[in-house]
């Protein structure tokens, strides 16, 4: 289960995190400076932020329904009789996701800008 839940929320948190985390790519590979960078993550953090998240909102979704369609609840009555498992899934999915994703932009990217010198 944990495994699933994991594979569900992976690509929706990096998604939501790439505001910031697209600086720390590019002063990682090499391919602008760390002024372009710091300035590119206050614009995407700033004003886009909103955007990601709702990027990640979305990817959260529709992975869910992919999740869900591969387990074989395709249909309202089927959905209907999984109901407990289904909101359970969905719930701890939220969850885990809100978690990921402060825990990868407010901790992991944090660090990381902190050590390639974006951020203070």
């Amino acid at each position: 289960m944990w495994k699933d839940i994991l594979k569900i929320t992976g690509l929706p948190v990096i998604a939501a995190s790439l505001c910031c985390f697209s600086s720390v790519v590019i002063v990682f590979f090499g391919l602008g400076s760390v002024s372009f960078a710091a300035s590119l993550a206050n614009t995407l953090y700033g004003t886009y932020k909103w955007v990601f998240r709702g990027v990640g909102l979305l990817l959260l979704g529709v992975s869910l329904v992919l999740y869900f369609r591969q387990k074989g609840i395709c249909t309202v009555d089927e959905a209907r009789r999984k109901r407990t498992m289904i909101f359970n899934t969905i719930l701890l999915s939220a969850i885990i996701a809100i978690l990921g994703y402060f825990f990868f932009l407010y901790v992991v990217v944090e660090y990381l800008g902190i050590l390639l010198g974006i951020w203070g």
